[in-house]
Protein backbone atom coordinates (compact mmCIF):
# COMPACT_ATOMS: atom_id res chain seq x y z
CA UNK A 1 0.00 0.00 0.00
CA UNK A 2 2.68 2.59 0.86
CA UNK A 3 4.41 1.91 -2.48
CA UNK A 4 1.19 2.54 -4.39
CA UNK A 5 0.59 5.83 -2.56
CA UNK A 6 4.23 6.92 -3.03
CA UNK A 7 4.09 6.09 -6.75
CA UNK A 8 0.82 8.04 -7.08
CA UNK A 9 2.17 11.02 -5.11
CA UNK A 10 5.24 11.15 -7.42
CA UNK A 11 2.95 11.14 -10.48
CA UNK A 12 0.83 13.94 -8.99
CA UNK A 13 3.97 16.05 -8.49
CA UNK A 14 5.16 15.28 -12.04
CA UNK A 15 1.78 16.38 -13.46
CA UNK A 16 1.55 19.53 -11.33
CA UNK A 17 -1.36 18.37 -9.13
CA UNK A 18 1.03 18.74 -6.19
CA UNK A 19 2.11 20.85 -4.48
CA UNK A 20 -1.45 22.09 -4.30
CA UNK A 21 -1.81 25.85 -4.68
CA UNK A 22 -5.52 25.89 -3.74
CA UNK A 23 -7.92 23.97 -1.53
CA UNK A 24 -9.57 22.52 -4.68
CA UNK A 25 -6.22 21.24 -5.94
CA UNK A 26 -5.41 19.74 -2.55
CA UNK A 27 -8.82 18.04 -2.41
CA UNK A 28 -8.41 16.59 -5.92
CA UNK A 29 -4.97 15.17 -5.05
CA UNK A 30 -6.30 13.71 -1.78
CA UNK A 31 -9.22 12.12 -3.68
CA UNK A 32 -6.77 10.45 -6.08
CA UNK A 33 -4.65 9.10 -3.22
CA UNK A 34 -7.74 7.78 -1.43
CA UNK A 35 -9.10 6.08 -4.58
CA UNK A 36 -5.71 4.42 -5.22
CA UNK A 37 -5.65 3.22 -1.60
CA UNK A 38 -9.16 1.78 -1.84
CA UNK A 39 -8.57 -0.02 -5.16
CA UNK A 40 -5.23 -1.47 -4.04
CA UNK A 41 -6.71 -2.50 -0.67
CA UNK A 42 -9.58 -4.27 -2.43
CA UNK A 43 -7.09 -6.17 -4.61
CA UNK A 44 -5.21 -7.20 -1.44
CA UNK A 45 -8.34 -8.26 0.43
CA UNK A 46 -10.20 -10.01 -2.39
CA UNK A 47 -7.67 -11.01 -5.06
CA UNK A 48 -4.28 -11.92 -3.54
CA UNK A 49 -2.95 -8.42 -4.23
CA UNK A 50 -2.61 -6.19 -7.26
CA UNK A 51 -0.54 -7.14 -10.31
CA UNK A 52 -0.30 -3.61 -11.70
CA UNK A 53 -1.16 -0.01 -10.87
CA UNK A 54 -1.45 2.28 -13.89
CA UNK A 55 -2.17 6.01 -13.76
CA UNK A 56 -2.60 8.47 -16.62
CA UNK A 57 -3.67 12.12 -16.79
CA UNK A 58 -4.73 14.50 -19.54
CA UNK A 59 -4.97 17.42 -17.04
CA UNK A 60 -8.79 17.22 -17.06
CA UNK A 61 -9.19 13.63 -15.88
CA UNK A 62 -6.87 11.26 -14.06
CA UNK A 63 -7.46 7.57 -14.75
CA UNK A 64 -6.40 4.90 -12.28
CA UNK A 65 -6.29 1.20 -13.16
CA UNK A 66 -5.53 -1.64 -10.76
CA UNK A 67 -5.17 -5.12 -12.26
CA UNK A 68 -5.39 -8.32 -10.24
CA UNK A 69 -6.09 -12.04 -10.71
CA UNK A 70 -9.35 -12.01 -8.79
CA UNK A 71 -12.63 -13.30 -10.17
CA UNK A 72 -14.92 -11.23 -7.95
CA UNK A 73 -17.03 -8.30 -9.09
CA UNK A 74 -16.36 -5.12 -7.10
CA UNK A 75 -19.50 -3.25 -6.13
CA UNK A 76 -20.57 -0.78 -3.45
CA UNK A 77 -22.11 -2.70 -0.56
CA UNK A 78 -25.84 -2.18 -0.38
CA UNK A 79 -27.41 -1.08 1.72
CA UNK A 80 -24.46 1.13 2.67
CA UNK A 81 -24.27 1.56 6.43
CA UNK A 82 -21.93 4.39 7.33
CA UNK A 83 -21.60 3.39 10.99
CA UNK A 84 -20.41 -0.17 10.33
CA UNK A 85 -16.77 -1.10 9.75
CA UNK A 86 -15.68 -2.46 6.37
CA UNK A 87 -17.42 -2.47 3.04
CA UNK A 88 -16.89 1.21 2.28
CA UNK A 89 -14.19 0.98 -0.41
CA UNK A 90 -16.27 0.93 -3.59
CA UNK A 91 -18.84 3.29 -2.05
CA UNK A 92 -15.99 5.79 -1.54
CA UNK A 93 -14.71 5.21 -5.09
CA UNK A 94 -18.22 5.74 -6.49
CA UNK A 95 -18.65 8.99 -4.53
CA UNK A 96 -15.25 10.49 -5.43
CA UNK A 97 -14.99 9.48 -9.08
CA UNK A 98 -16.55 10.71 -12.30
CA UNK A 99 -16.94 7.05 -13.30
CA UNK A 100 -15.49 3.61 -12.59
CA UNK A 101 -15.82 0.08 -13.88
CA UNK A 102 -14.28 -3.34 -14.45
CA UNK A 103 -12.52 -4.62 -17.57
CA UNK A 104 -12.13 -8.33 -18.21
CA UNK A 105 -10.21 -9.82 -21.13
CA UNK A 106 -11.66 -13.09 -22.46
CA UNK A 107 -9.29 -15.98 -21.85
CA UNK A 108 -7.18 -14.01 -19.35
CA UNK A 109 -7.48 -14.58 -15.61
CA UNK A 110 -8.37 -11.62 -13.44
CA UNK A 111 -9.63 -8.13 -14.10
CA UNK A 112 -8.74 -4.46 -14.18
CA UNK A 113 -10.72 -2.07 -11.99
CA UNK A 114 -10.56 1.50 -13.32
CA UNK A 115 -11.67 4.82 -11.92
CA UNK A 116 -11.54 8.40 -13.21
CA UNK A 117 -11.11 11.46 -11.02
CA UNK A 118 -11.73 14.99 -12.26
CA UNK A 119 -8.72 17.30 -12.38
CA UNK A 120 -8.36 20.26 -10.03
CA UNK A 121 -10.17 23.44 -10.97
Amino acid sequence: MPLARDFTRQALYAWGWLPAATADQRAAAEDVLLVVSELVTNACLHAEGPDELWIASDNKVLRIEVSDRGTGQPAPRTPHRAGRPGGHGMFIVQRLCLDWGVIRTPGVAGKTVWAEVGGPA
